[in-house]
């Protein structure tokens, strides 16, 4: 399969027509880029877990144009739909995901056969106006292969899956660099099943928050995950520098590594979140042997990166 490679306005209308069709496409988000499809259709499914590799117990986010849309695939209670309206006038169109109570019409594929489907409304315009014309929902994991480092631009998904997709539309770099955050609303609290750029300190204004995470429940929340080719150790003082090994620094760069990417030189952490899988991937390009990489403050978005880098690190 030949995967075209289009840029904002072409690439809307083919992906438009694409999706019609029950095809896949990826897809910039303001998190990372995603593998798109068709979230009523087993079909377009079945595909994204083909082009991904992705084992069929790990569930999809469904992606929504606005709150109108919710009751397409979700059924809330009353006390669901009072708070899930105060976490949607807050935090969408934005990096956000409720799990929430599926709709009869969401294919068992999407949820990995739960009652509960993860629902966010994206903030990326490219893929907002796809959903207007469209007026479907769309399922979109990440668009690179499972387990592997994130995309956060047009040609990270091209080395990912050229050839087994038949379209990326090209929107440019994403603004987070990293997955939205995932937040299950049950039984009085805000659990946070995966950190991300919505802080647990921004929802602690709307309930009880508890941040622990659940295997297989949401997407993205298996052990090993987001994890380059190369063997990944955290880096101490004890490491030697030498040319086989590439370093992921936070803030400074150290002397004698063969392969450097410093995250923040000035101690940001939304840019060097933003920058996580990019430095990561180049990276794991490079020709060091093995990689090392410096924790980061955990704080704010720090909580998302450290969970991120957790999984990616090799036991």
């Amino acid at each position: 399969m030949k995967t075209l490679l289009l840029q904002t306005e072409e690439g809307i209308t083919a992906a438009v027509d694409l999706l019609k069709q029950n095809e896949v496409v990826a897809l910039p988000t303001e998190t990372v880029y995603g593998l798109a499809g068709n979230a009523f259709s087993s079909r377009a499914i079945a595909s994204i877990f083909e082009a991904k590799q992705r084992p069929l117990s790990d569930p999809l986010i469904v992606h929504l144009l606005d709150a109108s849309w919710l009751d397409r695939v979700v059924s809330l209670t009353p006390e669901l739909k009072k708070i899930v309206a105060q976490l949607a006038t807050a935090f969408w169109p934005g990096p956000l995901t409720l799990l929430l109570p599926r709709a009869a019409a969401i294919p068992d594929l999407v949820t990995a056969g739960l009652e509960t489907v993860a629902v966010r409304i994206p903030a990326h315009p490219v893929f907002r106006k796809i959903l207007e014309q469209l007026d479907l929902p769309l399922a979109a994991p990440s668009a690179n292969r499972f387990g592997r480092i994130s995309p956060t631009t047009a040609n990270d998904v091209e080395q990912e899956l050229s050839g087994r997709i038949p379209l990326i539309v090209d929107g440019e770099a994403c603004q987070h660099g990293l997955e939205s955050t995932i937040v299950w609303p049950h039984d009085g609290v805000l659990q946070i099943l995966r950190p991300g750029p919505i802080t647990g300190e921004q929802l602690a204004a709307f309930g009880k928050v508890v941040a622990q995470s659940v295997h297989g429940k949401a997407p993205g929340s298996l052990k090993s995950h987001y994890a380059p080719r190369k063997k990944l150790s955290w880096y101490d003082a004890s490491i030697v520098p030498s040319q086989g090994i590439g370093l992921l620094a936070f803030q400074q760069a150290r002397a004698g590594f063969g392969a450097v990417e410093v995250l923040s030189s000035s101690g940001d952490l939304k840019e060097a979140a933003a920058n996580l899988y990019g430095a990561l991937r180049r990276l794991d390009e490079s020709d060091a042997l093995s990689l090392v990489v410096e924790p980061v403050p955990e704080e704010g978005i720090g909580h998302a990166m450290m969970d991120r880098l957790r999984r990616a690190v090799t036991e």
